[in-house]
C-alpha cells in the first residue's frame, strides 16, 4: 500500500515524521510523494500560529479530496490543541503521543474500517523513545534528544501540546548518534522543543550529553538547532570553548529587543543579559554565526519599542533574523492583552526588520570574501555544488563535487544569499 507522509512546521516534526516512515518502510508500506494517488495519508500537523493552523486544515482536506477512499491520518501539534477537530473522511486521530504506535493503528483501522481518535487527559510526562538510523537524501541527520516545554512564553500554546519537559536517555541519544555516523552521516543536529533543558527531568545537563557526543570518532560537526541564551550556562560556553566538533553557529531566539515587550512575553530574561551572554560566546568564537527569531507587532508594541528592537539587533550583529509578525494564538496570555497592533502595522514592521536582516547577512557574508572554508557538499544542480560551512553559510562552487564529502574552499564571491566558493 502507498502512503503519503508530510510533515509541517518545526525540526522536531520532520524527525518524527521520519520516523514514522521509517516504521512504515519497515512494514513493508510503499513511501511515496504526498501529491501522488495514496492508499494512506499521514499529516503530521502544526499548530505554533493562526497560519500553521490553517495550512494544517488545508493539508488534511487536500489528502480526502485527492483519494477519499484512502486512510487518511491527523497527528501532531494542531490536533493536541483541538482533540474534537472533525472533518468528514478522517479515519486517525492522534496528538503528540503514540506516533510510535503508527503501523499498530493502520493495520487496526484497515481491519475494522472504524475510526480512531486517541484523547489524552495526561500532562505527557514520559518522552515516547523514537531512533532513526537513516535520513534518505540528506547530508545532515537529526536527532531528537528532548520533549515539551515549560516556559509558557505568553505568545506559546506549545507547553500545552507538547507538555511537561523530558529528555531521551543519555545513552540512548549517544547510540543513535553513533548508528548515523556509522552509517555515513557526518553532522549531526540535535532537536527538541527546549533542546537545552535537556537532561533536567533525569540526573544530568545538555553540557553533559555535549561533552559526550563531541567524543564520537567519526561525528565531524555537531549542530545545536535552537538554545535559549539562558541555557548557554558557562558548563556549555566550555564544550563549546574546547571542541570543534560543536559548529560555529548558534540559534539563540532574542524575540524581542524592547525590555518592556521582553516582559509582556514572559520571556526570561532583559536585554542586559542576553547582550552579555552574546560577548561572551563572541570572546572564546570571534567568528560565530549567531541568528535569532524576532516576533514583531506584540501586543502594546508601540514605535519606540519596535526602534529599539531595529537598534538592540543592529547592534548585536546577529547573520541573520528569522522574522514573525505576531499571530494571536488562542488560549494563550498574549490573548488577554490590551492594545493588538494592526495588521498594516504588523506588516511594515516586518519588512523594515527583514531589510536590516538582510544588510547583517551580506555584511557577515562579505568578511568571508578570500577567507578557505570549509564546506560539506549536500547537493549538485545546474553546474553548481552546493554546501554549508561550520557556520552555516550556503556556499555554491561551479564544479561537479561529491555530496556528503568536506571540501575546502576559497571564497571568492557574494551572490546573495550564496558565497561563492573555488
Amino acid at each position: 500500500m502507498k502512503v503519503g507522509i508530510l510533515s509541517l512546521g518545526c525540526k522536531v516534526n520532520m524527525y518524527e515524521g521520519e520516523f514514522v516512515t521509517n516504521k512504515l518502510k519497515e512494514a513493508g508500506f510503499e513511501i511515496a510523494n504526498f501529491n501522488e494517488i495514496c492508499d494512506i495519508y499521514i499529516i503530521n500537523t502544526c499548530t505554533v500560529t493562526n497560519t500553521a493552523d490553517l495550512k494544517s486544515k488545508k493539508m488534511i482536506r487536500n489528502a480526502i479530496r485527492r483519494n477519499p477512499n484512502a486512510c487518511i491520518v491527523a497527528m501532531g501539534c494542531f490536533i493536541a490543541a483541538n482533540q474534537d477537530y472533525q472533518e468528514e473522511g478522517l479515519d486517525i486521530v492522534i496528538g503528540n503521543k503514540d506516533k510510535s504506535r503508527i503501523v499498530e493503528l493502520i493495520t487496526d483501522y484497515m481491519k475494522k474500517k472504524e475510526q480512531i481518535r486517541l484523547k489524552y487527559q495526561d500532562d505527557l510526562t514520559l518522552f515516547e523513545d523514537m531512533i532513526i538510523s537513516d535520513f534518505p537524501g540528506r547530508t545532515r541527520a537529526f536527532v531528537k534528544i528532548q520533549d515539551g516545554c515549560e516556559n509558557y512564553c505568553s505568545y506559546c500554546i506549545i507547553p500545552y501540546v507538547r507538555g511537561k519537559c523530558r529528555s531521551k536517555d543519555l545513552d540512548k541519544v549517544i547510540e543513535e548518534v553513533k548508528t548515523l555516523t556509522d552509517n555515513g552521516y557526518q553532522e549531526i543536529v540535535l532537536t527538541g522543543i527546549h533542546t537545552g533543558n535537556y537532561g533536567r527531568d533525569k540526573d544530568y545537563e545538555f553540557s553533559d550529553l555535549l561533552e559526550e557526543l563531541v567524543k564520537i570518532e567519526k561525528l565531524k560537526r555537531l549542530r545545536i538547532s535552537s538554545i535559549e541564551v539562558t541555557e548557554l550556562n558557562n558548563k556549555v560556553l566550555k564544550v563549546l570553548k574546547d571542541n570543534n566538533i560543536i559548529v560555529d553557529h548558534l540559534h539563540i531566539p532574542l524575540q524581542a529587543g524592547s525590555d518592556k515587550i521582553l516582559k509582556l512575553m514572559n520571556r526570561k530574561y532583559d536585554l542586559k543579559y542576553f547582550m552579555k551572554k552574546i560577548e561572551e560566546i563572541r570572546e572564546i568564537r570571534p567568528n560565530i554565526s549567531i541568528t535569532t527569531d524576532v516576533i514583531v507587532g506584540f501586543p502594546q508594541e508601540e514605535d519606540e519599542d519596535f526602534k529599539q528592537t531595529l537598534s538592540t539587533c543592529e547592534k548585536i550583529g546577529f547573520s541573520k533574523i528569522h522574522v514573525f509578525p505576531f499571530s494571536l494564538r488562542s488560549g494563550t496570555k498574549a490573548e488577554e492583552l490590551s492594545n493588538h497592533i494592526s495588521p498594516e502595522i504588523k506588516k511594515l514592521r516586518a519588512r523594515k526588520l527583514l531589510e536590516l536582516s538582510k544588510k547583517l547577512e551580506i555584511k557577515y557574508l562579505d568578511k568571508h570574501l578570500g577567507k578557505k572554508v570549509e564546506v560539506l557538499i549536500e547537493n549538485y544542480k545546474e553546474g553548481y555544488s552546493y554546501g554549508h560551512t561550520s557556520n552555516f553559510l550556503y556556499v555554491k562552487i561551479r564544479k561537479k563535487l561529491i555530496s556528503n564529502t568536506f571540501y575546502k574552499t576559497t571564497i571568492v564571491g557574494v551572490d546573495y544569499p550564496y558565497l561563492i566558493g573555488k
